[in-house]
């Protein structure tokens, strides 16, 4: 059985972490995909390190995902 120390409903740094990398993972999707990208993959692996796992990992994956989607997005409209 394992026991944790963390209490129903407390934020800890790992969350808050993971929480602005998925944010930031959406802002690289529709502002700037190379700023919040980079930002977003940089949170969550910090958000993974600091004990939001797998969580912080997703949201890494998701910055990731949401530079690519970016970038994608905005070659496909300025050449159309």
């Amino acid at each position: 059985m394992s026991y944790s120390t963390r209490t129903r409903g407390s934020v800890t740094p790992a969350r808050v972490c993971t929480i602005l990398a998925f944010v930031f993972a959406v802002l690289a999707f529709l502002v700037s995909p190379l700023l919040f990208g980079l930002a977003a993959l940089a949170l969550g692996l910090v958000g993974g390190f600091l004990g939001d796992r797998p969580l912080g990992w997703y949201a890494a994956a998701a910055g990731v995902a949401g530079a690519v989607l970016g970038v994608l997005l905005t070659s496909l409209l300025l050449n159309s």
